[in-house]
């Protein structure tokens, strides 16, 4: 199970750019309403150093990062809850995700981005008031504001953006597509630093979700998605349905304690692993060994 993040906004003000540098897919990107019809959807690798340090303790063969999906979603117009435009569809797509990014216009010169937002809000709540029952609601899904503007008016969009009554990122959507499309070796070159994994990273905070670790036999270290707050054998579940069904214990280390260890050995001799029963809340950055 992945968690899922709809890119929406007004139509044309970058989100099929966006999505196009988040995850290299080639989509259909055009200045008219509605070039996306069927929802693109992709998935992006979460941005985790804490991964590669755990990796170089264990010396696996494998490295698996885990992820986070990005869809992207037909541009919103005003009645949208009413049908309008592509409004039932591009509603239906957003109840779908977890969390949303509202890509604001940044671009024009009469830009107004907190007019967008409020437009997009709006859509929202006034669609929950036809809904019968008050679960998933639309309004109620957490959000991340990204302002696409080019690098030289980022200052004048700050100025603008500064009445927001929320957090908010300022980005130049199309160099970021520019950048995702070159190799590692040409972004050194050209001192060319993506911005991308603070909006993956926002995202994923702004679900709630934190990180666990499992090592496999010290032939694979992979990181994995979970809920904050949630119990070892559901931590077990989404690694396999049998270590939460079958659940006995697990063995657990922090991250950070494994890398002064220096090795799992030494963690294991020194007593820096611990066993947990099913009622041990993961914590953010547990390196796991389910048992059953």
């Amino acid at each position: 199970m992945s968690f899922s993040v709809g890119i929406v906004g007004l139509p044309n003000v970058g989100k099929s750019t966006l999505f196009k540098a988040l995850t290299s897919q080639q989509v259909d990107i055009a200045d008219y309403p509605f070039t996306t019809i069927k929802p693109n959807i992709g998935t992006v690798k979460v941005p985790d150093k804490r991964l590669e340090e755990v990796a170089n303790i264990i010396k696996p063969e494998k490295i698996v990062p885990t992820i986070i999906e990005f869809v992207d979603i037909a541009g919103l117009v005003k009645g949208a809850h009413k049908g309008e435009g592509l409004g039932n569809q591009f509603l239906a797509q957003i109840r779908e995700c977890d969390a949303i990014v509202q890509v604001i216009d940044g671009f024009r010169e009469k830009s107004n981005p907190k007019e967008e937002m409020e437009t997009v809000r709006t859509e929202l709540e006034l669609k929950d008031l036809e809904s019968e029952g008050k679960d998933n609601l639309l309004s109620k899904k957490p959000v991340v504001y990204l302002v696409n503007s080019p690098a030289q008016k980022t200052k004048n969009v700050e100025q603008i953006c500064s009445a927001f009554p929320v957090p908010y990122l300022v980005m130049d959507l199309k160099l970021e597509a520019e950048i995702s499309e070159l190799s590692e070796e040409e972004k050194s070159e050209l001192n060319m630093k993506p911005q991308l994994d603070q909006l993956i990273l926002a995202c994923y905070n702004i679900l709630d979700l934190i990180t666990f670790y499992t090592v496999a036999g010290f032939k694979e270290v992979r990181a994995w998605t979970i809920e904050k707050g949630a119990l070892a054998p559901e931590a077990g579940g989404r690694v396999h349905s049998d270590f939460k069904e079958k659940f006995i214990k697990a063995e657990v280390i922090p991250w950070k304690t494994l890398i002064e260890a220096a090795t799992w050995k030494e963690a294991k001799e020194n007593g820096l692993i611990k066993t947990v029963s099913k009622e041990y809340a993961v914590q953010d950055g547990d390196v796991i060994e389910f048992k059953v």
